[in-house]
C-alpha cells in the first residue's frame, strides 16, 4: 500500500536545498526593506575593508558595504532568472505539447526551430541583442528565456509523446475531445512534477547565466549590483582582497546547489516509483 504524499519523509536532499534557496530567497526580500548600508553609498575612508564587526562581509575599492551588495543583487539575479524561466516555460510548454498533439509537419517545424534556437548561446544571442538595443538586464532576460523555450519544449514533447498512448488519453478521443483539450485536461497536469523539476534546474543554469553575462558586462548595468560584476571588479584585486571574489561566489555557489538539490528531491519526491519503493 502506497502512503498519501504528505505522510512520507522528505529525501534530504530537498530538505537542504530548500534551506539554501530559501535563505538567499530570504535575503532577496529583506534587501527591498532594509540593508546594512545603503548598496550605493560610497566611503572611501572605508574602502578595501577587510570583513569585521562593521562589515561583516568587508568593502569594496568605493568602500561600499559588500554583504548590503550581496543582498541587492541577490533580487536581481533571481529576478532575471525566475522570468527568464517563466519565459522559456510559457512558450516551450505549449510548443512542446502542440507538437506532440499534431506530428507530423508540425512537430517537424517545432523541432527544427529548436535546433535553430540550440545554436545560438545565451551569451550569443546577448551579444546579438545588446548589439542593437545596448545591454541591460531586459536584454539578459530575453536571451535567457528565449535558450529555455527549446528546453521545456523538448522536455515537454518527450513526456508528453509517452501519455498519447494511455488509457485514459484513448478514452477520451473516444468521447470525441478535441487533440487541444486532452492536451490541456489530460496530458499537461500529468507532466507538472516534471516540468516543475525541470523548471529548478532550468532557474539554477539561469542564475549562472545571468552571472556570466553580467560578468563580460551584458547584464544587470551599474549602479545596480550584480554578482557577476561583482566577481568581474575583484578579479584585478584577488590578490589583496580576496573575499571581493569569495563572498560573490559563495552566493552563486549556494544558490545553484541549493536550486540543484531541490531539483534532485523534487524528483525523488514525485517519481512514482520512487514513492512506491518508500511505502513499502
Amino acid at each position: 500500500m502506497i502512503r498519501p504524499l504528505t505522510t512520507m519523509r522528505l529525501p534530504p536532499a530537498l530538505i537542504i536545498g530548500a534551506t539554501l534557496t530559501l535563505t538567499v530567497f530570504a535575503a532577496a526580500l529583506i534587501s527591498f526593506v532594509w540593508t546594512p548600508y545603503g548598496f550605493e553609498e560610497i566611503h572611501i575612508a572605508d574602502r578595501l575593508q577587510p570583513p569585521s564587526g562593521a562589515h561583516w562581509m568587508g568593502t569594496d575599492h568605493f568602500g561600499r558595504d559588500v554583504l548590503s551588495m550581496i543582498m541587492v543583487g541577490s533580487r536581481n539575479s533571481l529576478a532575471v532568472a525566475l522570468v527568464a524561466v517563466g519565459i522559456g516555460a510559457g512558450l516551450g510548454v505549449p510548443l512542446g505539447l502542440l507538437a506532440a498533439a499534431r506530428h507530423g509537419p508540425v512537430d517537424e517545424a517545432v523541432m527544427r526551430a529548436n535546433d535553430l534556437i540550440f545554436a545560438f548561446p545565451a551569451l550569443l544571442v546577448a551579444v546579438m541583442i545588446t548589439a542593437v538595443f545596448g545591454p541591460g538586464a531586459v536584454n539578459a532576460i530575453i536571451a535567457i528565456g528565449i535558450f529555455n523555450i527549446p528546453v521545456f519544449a523538448r522536455v515537454s514533447r518527450g513526456a508528453a509523446l509517452s501519455l498519447w498512448s494511455r488509457d485514459y488519453v484513448l478514452a477520451a478521443r473516444t468521447a470525441g475531445k478535441s487533440r487541444a483539450r486532452i492536451s490541456v485536461q489530460h496530458i499537461l497536469p500529468n507532466l507538472m512534477s516534471l516540468l516543475v523539476v525541470q523548471a529548478a534546474i532550468q532557474f539554477a543554469l539561469g542564475i549562472v547565466a545571468e552571472a556570466g553575462l553580467s560578468y563580460v558586462g551584458l547584464g544587470t548595468q551599474p549602479p545596480m549590483p550584480s554578482w557577476g560584476r561583482m566577481l568581474s571588479e575583484a578579479q584585478t584585486m584577488i590578490d589583496f582582497a580576496p573575499w571581493l571574489a569569495v563572498w560573490p561566489g559563495m552566493a552563486i555557489v549556494v544558490i545553484v546547489l541549493g536550486l540543484g538539490l531541490t531539483g534532485d528531491g523534487l524528483r525523488d519526491l514525485l517519481d512514482p516509483r520512487v514513492r512506491r519503493e518508500r511505502g513499502r
